[in-house]
């Protein structure tokens, strides 16, 4: 279908940053002049931050190409902040362009009001850095007044959000990893009015370790996972809706926006935290540990395949019911935390009635996702999607040694579900049965849920600290698109 031709709003002459051009503005928020012999152009939507009215002027606060080029199609490059000074001598044409640069950006939804959690412990503590030298200025430059909040501790984020007036924001913003993020949308989830609450969109910024959430949102669009681009994308204010998984044993419940593992996975995101004095690299080389001295779980998992993966298992029934059997805690953990009950209580779904499947183990790894990027540099689940109402299964029962090192090379392209040794589907609902290891009876393993653990079995690392469930059953559904964040599309 044919696009409708723009219609002319306004046309003038004056001074743009000192040179004479004819200026044309129109319905399509696109401001049009010739600068010599050039043709230049702003899209108020993607170019334009804000403006100012300054005397007889109108400074014009924009987003341009490294280098200054302007064009009206969208660009990948790096990005800086210019200004464009409108010179306009007639009073009721300064005045005319002012109110129709006004109605166009405020047709566009943009935030006015910002709440901004900033988390200085996390990653390499760039968080407080990065919010002074990209964050702030650019929601100044757009005249977005802002609230921020630095976290002072673990769950802080969380509590917070349980108590914060709404009513006040047009948004929340996580200036951190991933972390915070987990940590609103489970406050936003607790509260009395959850169900008005979690639509109140979340933008983040990366200044994390992983940076899975933005790393996926600002790559759908093909742009760099960089501050600048994250921030860009809240002030232009475009949302998208997220599915939220909810975890759940017994009464207790963890909601979920990025991943669970059980295996592989999870022994390397956690226990490489004693070499956190390597930087990052302690990942690398406690992943290099983990495969030479390969661990296999027993164990069993049920799910709910999406349509067009019924192959995959045997067919089944739910197994949803949580039992705290004997010898599944460890003494020392005395049972998982408890937890209130109010708020969101999970997806409306009667998961008895659909068609269960089931693969028992041993395992290598068991790892579930809900967006592309578990990081900024391993594209876990590529076919994962925002907002289908799927949990993307990537599933290793056994893999020689050798070609695990070769398919865990391929995880910052995504490659790895090609290996024959990986099973890769789509699930609705899924149930975890873990068990112990094959070579050690004696041990359990660690579940572990947007890089927090959910449960630790007996003999493994720091086995004795308190979790918010036991090492046993557990279950998790999708909420289809019930959170939303800031995107760029």
């Amino acid at each position: 279908m044919d696009q409708p031709e723009s219609q002319l709003l306004l046309s003038d002459r004056f001074l743009i940053n000192g040179t004479p051009a004819s200026v044309n503005f129109f319905d399509d928020g696109k401001i049009r002049w010739s600068d010599g012999d050039t043709d230049r152009c702003l899209a108020v939507e993607k170019d334009v931050i804000g403006f100012a009215s300054e005397g007889s002027r109108i400074r014009i606060r924009a987003i341009v190409e490294n280098g200054g080029g302007l064009c009206c199609v969208g660009s990948r490059g790096n990005l800086l902040r210019k200004d464009f000074m409108f010179e306009i001598a007639s009073a009721d044409s300064h005045r005319l362009w002012s109110q129709k640069l006004r109605e166009y950006i405020d047709s566009l939804g943009r935030p006015k009001r910002l709440f901004v959690f900033v988390n200085p412990y996390g990653g390499k503590k760039s968080a407080s850095k990065i919010f002074q030298d990209v964050v702030s200025p650019l929601l100044k430059d757009a005249d977005i007044q802002f609230t921020i909040q630095e976290t002072k501790h673990q769950l802080h984020a969380k509590a917070v959000t349980q108590t914060l007036d709404l009513s006040k924001y047009d948004g929340l913003v996580c200036v951190s990893g991933d972390g915070i993020l987990v940590e609103v949308v489970n406050g936003l989830l607790e509260r009395d009015d959850w169900d008005s609450a979690i639509k109140m969109p979340i933008g983040v910024v990366p200044a994390g370790t992983g940076n899975g959430m933005a790393k996926s949102l600002l790559d759908s669009v093909g742009d760099r996972c960089l501050p600048i681009n994250a921030v860009l994308a809240i002030i232009r204010g475009h949302k998208c809706s997220l599915d939220v998984a909810t975890i759940m044993q017994g009464e207790t419940k963890f909601f979920s926006v990025l991943m669970l593992a059980w295996g592989l996975v999870a022994d390397i995101d956690i226990e490489s935290e004693k070499y956190r004095w390597m930087g990052s690299s302690r990942l690398d080389f406690y992943a290099l540990r983990r495969i030479l001295h390969l661990r296999k779980y027993n164990g069993c998992i049920s799910f709910v395949p999406a349509p067009g993966f019924e192959a995959f298992g045997e067919p089944s029934t739910y197994k949803g019911e949580s039992t705290s059997g004997p010898n599944t805690v460890s003494p020392s953990q005395e049972g998982p935390l408890k937890v209130q009950q109010h708020g969101y209580q999970g997806p409306g779904i009667e998961l008895e009635k659909l068609q269960w499947r089931t693969i028992d183990g041993p395992f290598v790894s068991i790892w579930l996702h809900n967006v592309p990027w578990g990081g900024e540099d391993t594209m876990a689940a590529p076919d994962a999607k925002f907002s289908d109402g799927y949990l993307d299964l990537i599933l290793m029962r056994d893999c020689p040694k050798l070609p695990l090192l070769a398919s865990m090379s391929e995880l910052n392209k995504g490659n790895h579900v090609k290996s024959p040794h990986v099973m890769y589907f789509k699930v609705k609902a899924f149930v975890l049965e873990p068990g112990y290891r094959t070579e050690d009876p004696t041990k359990g393993g660690i579940i572990d849920s947007d890089g927090e653990v959910l449960a630790r079995g007996k003999g493994t690392y720091k086995c004795d600290q308190k979790s918010l469930m036991a090492y046993d059953s557990l279950q998790i559904a999708v909420d289809q698109g019930l959170a939303t964040v800031f995107s760029p599309i």
